[in-house]
This record gives structure tokens, C-alpha cells and sequence, in this order.
């Protein structure tokens, strides 16, 4: 019974596609896009992307990044960012938004704004601004501002102040904008 186990085990390993059972995390590399963020993996896919495709998705992120680290859900943005490009779609069809919320708004100040706030530098800082240089629109949430007393002075450059993550939300589906689930 133990030889057949291990037969199964070995016969499922060779069906997997070549070089599956030894890929991980170093198969991910950032760009080609944004070049220093956005990590993906090369994929052989079943259905391709059209090249002529075209994005507007607008992504929720409500999470901080933990203290000193990069926020890894704007992170997911350059990653979109860079799999589609890789893929061959054009860059300026890839229209992004990013909605923050709650405590992840602190990701989205400027140093001097920050140390006001006992906080330290923002790591965020150069993927936000390589992020809006790549169609991207960054907006805060009114009512978290108001929460955490952030005023529109405090924001790095570029971030836009909305009534509420709900409206902001709201308005970019009104202009053709999808939620990306993730």
C-alpha cells in the first residue's frame, strides 16, 4: 500500500508542468513597467490577455503596512501594473485607482507630515509617486482623514482628499471603473 502511495505521489509530480515543484518566490521579479516594485511571475497562459485590452480597476486598501515596511497592497497596484505590461498591454490602457481607508491613510503622508505624527519616514513614498506616473489616481478617505486628523497639507503630492472611500468608490464606477476583489 506504501509503494502505491509513493507511485501516486511521483506520478502527480511528473505531470506537474516543468519546473513547477521547485518554483517559488524567485520566479518573481519586479518591472518591467515600474521597475524597482510590482513583483510577478512570468505565466504561460491558456487564454492571453488581448493585447489591445483595457483596464480602469480601482482597488481597496483599508490595512497599514506594518511599521518601517512598504504597504504590500499598493504594492499589488505595480504588480497589475507589470503583469499586464509583460503581457504586452499597451501601459497608457492600464488606468488605475487606489482608495485608502482607516489606518492605511498614514501610508499616505509625507515625511515631515509623519514625524509630526511620531511616525517614522515613509517607505511608500517612491512607489506612490511611480504609481501615479503610471495612470493611477490615489484618493483618501475624508472620514478616515478627519478620524486621524490628516489635513490635505499633510498628503504627499498627488494624493487626492475624497468625501469618503464610499464616494470615491462610487464616483469611479460611475467613470467605467471595476473593484478589484483583492
Amino acid at each position: 500500500m506504501k509503494s502505491l502511495s509513493v507511485f501516486f505521489m511521483v506520478l502527480c509530480l511528473l505531470l506537474l508542468p516543468y519546473g513547477s515543484a521547485a518554483a517559488g518566490a524567485e520566479v518573481f521579479a519586479p518591472g518591467p513597467q515600474i521597475k524597482n516594485f510590482g513583483e510577478n511571475a512570468k505565466v504561460n497562459q491558456s487564454k492571453p490577455v488581448s493585447k489591445d485590452a483595457k483596464f480602469k480597476v480601482a482597488f481597496d486598501v483599508g490595512k497599514a503596512a506594518e511599521p518601517g515596511k512598504l504597504n504590500r497592497n499598493f504594492n499589488s497596484l505595480a504588480r497589475f501594473i507589470n503583469m499586464h505590461a509583460a503581457a504586452g498591454v499597451k501601459p497608457e490602457n492600464i488606468e488605475l485607482a487606489l482608495v485608502v481607508h482607516g489606518k492605511a491613510g498614514l501610508d499616505l503622508l509625507h515625511n515631515k507630515a509623519r514625524k509630526a505624527k511620531e511616525l517614522a519616514d515613509n517607505p511608500n513614498l517612491p512607489l506612490l509617486q511611480a504609481l501615479m506616473g503610471n495612470n493611477t489616481q490615489v484618493f483618501l478617505c475624508g472620514q478616515t482623514a478627519a478620524y486621524y486628523d490628516i489635513k490635505n497639507d499633510d498628503l504627499y503630492e498627488g494624493v487626492q482628499m475624497s468625501l469618503s472611500a464610499m464616494t470615491a468608490h462610487a464616483l469611479l464606477q460611475q467613470d467605467g471603473y471595476t473593484v478589484n476583489p483583492f
